[in-house]
């Protein structure tokens, strides 16, 4: 296995372009794929998981070719229904792929296997599959129940009359993933309702989804706080879909909050842009946790620049907050909390559980071993920074992208690391590292 070895640096600054967001990337080139015509989509993020994305698409008949660069893809709409009525898709370990196309799939009247990496086989995706059962849809597992892999077999959808239920305390993905396929469907009331039990979780990623589906033509109403949501449903003559003719994809706010912190504790200035005041993004709130945390921040409106700390001991204010609104930006979080003055706590972070790895124990695991005393809850982590860092520490990366994004940052506070797997950044941002090293010094 490669690794990485970082620093010890003292300063960042400098100026980052951000890449395309994947949560934003996928969702639009499956919206695009759905609606009629052509759309040309700029800025997609170059990486693992949109490779996912558009070779199931491709899989699936749907034509689309790069233009220029990679960033630009221009996609031929399939109107709803995809040509290719029996595939076996290999979805990696790519959860805003798999879920949205596996609800899809179900009413595309074919039949299909998905699977996925050995991580992907642990990653939750039967509360989606209850729901889409709810339609008539006929899904069986063939590994363990609850999870990938699949078999989705072509049935009779029922025109949808009554309420769509779905849990909504174990992924977001899966509402988005209903909320993105049931316009594709008849309803005799010409509406289609979905309702949420439970906590709603991570809903910034739902605000995104909403906000995607309008520029496609979709108006979703959204009642009872967020616990129901109410859709147009497909016309006589097809899904409600309509391609905007272009789209463009603004840069990924997660990636954002590494370089910001980065900038925060190599004292800056530092400038992130592609992602401002503007974005649909809900990471974009991570601005204001850095600011509680005595960070001077700038925000404009496709732009963030900070300028470092703004107390005069130069360490951070230890925080205790719910992050669920901030899941995957909230892991940058506890490794700022290794330059606080205090103990930080992380609440409301279970869904850490389900991603690419188990982020709590990982995360838990990793920051002991440079140094901090860590307890690790059943939905939060309370971190304690040592006087000194422990220096050389070899960080494991679990094939998680973010776990080596942030632990590269523990380089910028005193002390050499090395980042083992170090290409797993290449699920959502392959030139990481070469961004990461050009604004550290």
């Amino acid at each position: 296995m490669n690794t990485l070895n970082l620093g010890p640096y003292e300063h960042a600054q400098g100026i980052i372009r951000l890449p395309g967001s994947k949560s934003i990337s996928n969702r639009v080139l499956l919206l695009s794929a759905l609606s009629r015509g052509q759309t040309r989509v700029r800025g997609v993020l170059a990486s693992d998981d949109t490779r996912v994305m558009l070779d199931a698409l491709r899989a699936l008949g749907v034509n689309w070719m790069q233009k220029d660069e990679f960033s630009d893809v221009i996609v031929d709409g399939c109107g709803g229904n995809f040509p290719v009525k029996a595939a076996k898709l290999f979805m990696g370990n790519a959860g805003t792929a798999v879920r949205p196309l596996t609800a899809v799939l179900a009413l595309n009247g074919g039949d299909y296997e998905l699977s996925g990496i050995a991580r992907m086989h642990e990653r939750p995706i039967g509360d989606l599959v209850d729901g889409l059962r709810q339609l008539g849809a006929r899904i069986d597992y063939f590994g363990n129940d609850g999870f990938l892999p699949l078999r989705i077999h072509s049935s009779r959808i029922s025109i949808v009359n009554r309420p769509i239920k779905v849990r909504g305390s174990v992924s977001s993905q899966f509402l988005t993933a209903l909320l993105m396929t049931l316009p594709l469907l008849p309803s005799s009331s010409g509406e289609i309702v979905v309702e949420v039990e439970g906590q709603l979780i991570s809903k910034p990623y739902i605000d995104i989804t909403l906000k995607l589906l309008r520029r496609f033509g979709i108006d979703v109403r959204e009642e009872e706080c967020g616990s129901r949501f109410i859709l147009p449903a497909a016309r006589p003559d097809g899904p409600v879909y309509r391609s905007p003719g272009d789209i463009f994809v603004e840069g990924d706010a997660s990636s954002a909050s590494y370089f910001l912190a980065a900038g925060v504790i190599g004292e800056g200035p530092l400038r992130v842009e592609g992602v401002g005041r503007n974005s649909i993004q809900g990471d974009i709130r991570f601005t204001e946790v850095l600011e509680v945390m005595g960070a001077r921040i700038v925000l404009e409106n496709d732009a963030i620049e900070v300028q470092g700390i703004m107390l005069a001991n130069r360490k951070l204010k230890a925080i205790d907050m719910d992050v669920n609104h901030i899941p995957d930006a909230a892991m940058t979080i506890a490794i700022l909390a290794l330059c606080a003055e205090g103990t930080t706590t992380l609440r409301n972070i279970g869904s850490w559980r389900v991603k690419e790895t188990d982020r709590l124990t990982a995360m838990a695991t990793e920051l002991r071993k440079v140094g901090a005393t860590v307890e690790e809850g059943s939905d939060y982590l309370r971190v304690m920074p040592p006087d000194r860092l422990t220096s050389n520490a070899i960080i494991d990366t679990y094939d998680d992208h973010r776990m080596a994004m942030c632990f590269s940052l523990v380089s910028l506070i005193g002390v050499a690391v090395t980042i083992k797997d170090p290409q797993c950044v290449a699920k959502t941002f392959p030139d990481y590292f070469r961004a990461f090293q050009d604004i550290v010094r």
